[in-house]
């Protein structure tokens, strides 16, 4: 099994594992919270065969990775990144991500820019920022991301039961478009993530990003569901047009968060087409 190692925690390696899979334009794909790398199985199945090489990891804290209990913020889950593109040396990227991975994509390039990367997919947005504050109205409201602390603290498994419910809206979409047992298999990857990852990854998704978007000089796709429980349409993806220079937006209608499940057909071909592009 491949791992970089990013750092270190009272002597013991902080480990990033990947799987490096095809040939041609690499695709770089960085999973949600509280996934890991195999939750692109629905896009890895047509980019393979459309000869693009992909590389999928586990951030730290989820999947085959290590579980430190230090580093949850995205200059650091930035910088883990960083040291993956590094060690594969990697250039001319197509970077990916979903719901928590488009934060690690936004800050990418806003800190490391664009040299190693040609274009950028996002899909879920978390930018521009989510917390609602007195020069961001249309954020969400602190005391939500509160009650899902104290929500997680009082019995993750629980709060998994509610997050996967409102992840595939399956009181909408059941069983056509997500079945129990898909729904089951999140369930069990998120079961096996760290606990204190669990937790401490919910402040992180208040991070600022207003200050990364005008940084993004490569073509970029964003892709999210009108229907979004957990990620509000009207609270990111609505809101950056304008905020990155070069900017295809598409909504899908009647979409949930895991659009990239839900919504294979959708979702795959508006990619294929972007990177063909």
């Amino acid at each position: 099994m491949p791992y970089v190692t990013v750092g270190t925690e009272n002597g013991a390696d902080i480990e990033i594992y990947y799987e490096d899979h095809g040939s041609g334009q690499p695709v770089v794909l960085v999973h949600g919270y509280p996934l890991d790398g195999h939750s692109w199985e629905r896009q890895t199945r047509v980019l393979l065969p459309a000869g693009y090489r992909c590389i999928a990891y586990d951030r730290r804290g989820f999947g085959h990775s290590s579980q430190p209990t230090i580093g949850y913020d995205y200059d650091t889950f930035a910088a883990d990144l960083n040291a993956l593109l590094e060690h594969l040396n990697l250039t001319g990227i197509v970077l990916a991500g979903f719901s928590m991975g488009t934060g690690e994509v936004t800050r990418y390039l806003g800190r490391y820019g664009s040299g190693r990367v040609a274009k950028a997919a996002m899909f879920g947005v978390i930018p521009p920022f989510l917390l609602q504050t007195p020069d961001n109205p249309e954020g969400v409201d602190g005391q939500v991301f509160e009650g899902i602390k104290a929500a997680i603290v009082k019995d993750r498994y629980a709060y998994f039961k509610d997050f996967f419910d409102n992840f595939y809206n399956v009181d909408e979409l059941a069983p056509e478009r997500i079945s129990a047992q898909a729904w089951q298999a999140s369930f069990n990857v998120a079961a096996g993530c760290s606990p204190y990852a669990t937790y401490a990854c919910v402040d992180t998704w208040l991070t600022d990003f207003r200050a990364d978007l005008p940084k993004i000089d490569v073509p970029t796709l964003v892709m999210h569901g009108t229907e979004d429980r957990i990620l509000p349409y009207q609270s990111t993806a609505k809101r950056l047009p304008g905020l990155i220079k070069d900017l295809k937006l598409i909504t899908v209608e009647g979409g949930p968060h895991n659009i990239g499940w839900t919504h294979p057909d959708d979702v795959n071909t508006a990619l294929l087409e972007f990177l063909a592009s």
